[in-house]
């Protein structure tokens, strides 16, 4: 019976989404952040009894010793989150992304975690020619940061053990709004220019992109507490909506924001681009198995994103660095 549980980067963007919802199931929470995105992140939920937010760094032994004791599932999705913020200082990336993994894992499993979910990515797969690239292919990552996601699967899946299952899910591009909103992801990135520019960019537009609504990924972190052990324990499942092309998701925000923000004229431009790389995932295994499905859509989130932004909740949205992750690492020296 799992009742204590802790997510590792929970004031973040999928983080701050989750945290309201498992405490809503009834789960004790307790958060490890940094919090350089804001401290008031979870501040519908701060006064929850059941809450405990943490102040500090997974790298810190001594912490995650005292915040593990008890615990009986571990969430982990702090890492350094993107590509670009990975390059900024590529040490600091592999210490919080893997050198910590390797500690929180050995750890959770040391102090009775009787479950570890693990927020991996789609990008693991790096570029694939097939159409349907489903979990059984080889890993060829592109960059450092899917690299060490990669590696971090691997040392998980060598952890377990009677009595610690591991689960890692691979899910899409994750959009939407979220109390720590970021509108560096590229249909956030689309919905903000179209909402606030008058203009929409394509950079080539023939590359796909999976994307997750980030209320169907963060019902799956919480589905994932539920599912019984042997439909989990030592599994790998992709999580996303449709495979779409940029210019189609380009279109589709276009056709939301025109009408929910009253923009007739609004302009799309299509510039050629040096980066053609294209990515799509199957979401047919963790469908098969676990009976999960994407509910929500590419409209879904910017129309989500089109009624913050009428009700006054994303000010400053072009230039605040708190909504751009590589300004904000800059910002508070972390890089």
């Amino acid at each position: 019976m799992i009742k204590n549980v802790l997510v590792t980067g929970g004031a973040g963007y999928v983080g701050s989404v989750l945290v309201p919802k498992l405490l809503d199931k009834g789960y004790k929470v307790t958060v490890i952040d940094l919090y350089i995105y804001g401290e008031n992140v979870l501040d519908s939920v701060k006064d929850n009894p059941n809450l405990k937010q943490v102040k500090g760094d997974i790298r810190d032994k001594a912490l995650l010793e005292r915040e593990l004791t008890g615990v009986d599932a571990v969430i982990h999705l702090a890492c350094i989150s993107n590509d670009p913020s990975y390059e900024l200082n590529p040490d600091l990336g592999k210490s919080i992304n893997y050198d910590a993994l390797v500690l929180l894992g050995d750890l959770s499993k040391k102090l009775g975690v009787k479950r570890f979910i693990y927020a991996s990515s789609s990008s693991v797969y790096g570029i694939k020619e097939e159409e349907n690239v489903t979990e059984d292919m080889p890993l060829e990552p592109l960059t450092d940061y899917s690299k060490y996601k990669a590696l971090g699967e691997k040392y998980l899946l060598g952890l377990r053990a009677p009595g610690f299952v591991v689960l890692i899910l691979r899910p899409a591009t994750v959009c939407g709004y979220s109390p720590r909103l970021r509108l560096d992801l590229s249909v956030n990135i689309l919905t903000n220019h179209a909402v606030n520019k008058g203009r929409i960019t394509v950079f080539g537009g023939e590359q796909k992109r999976p994307n997750i609504h980030i209320e169907d990924v963060t019902d799956l972190y919480v589905k994932s507490l539920e599912y019984p052990d042997e439909k989990i324990d030592g599994k790998i499942f992709n999580a996303g909506y449709d495979n779409m092309k940029m210019k189609d998701i380009a279109l589709a925000v276009k056709s939301v924001v025109s009408k929910k923000m009253n923009k007739e004229n609004l302009e799309m431009v299509t510039t050629p681009t040096d980066d053609n790389r294209s990515y799509h995932i199957s979401s047919d295994k963790i469908k098969r198995e676990l009976g999960f499905e994407a509910l929500r859509s590419v409209e879904d989130a910017a129309s989500d994103l089109c009624d913050a932004f009428n009700a006054g909740k994303i000010p400053d949205s072009l230039n605040d660095k708190r909504y751009y992750n590589i300004k904000t690492m800059q910002a508070v020296h972390l890089v």
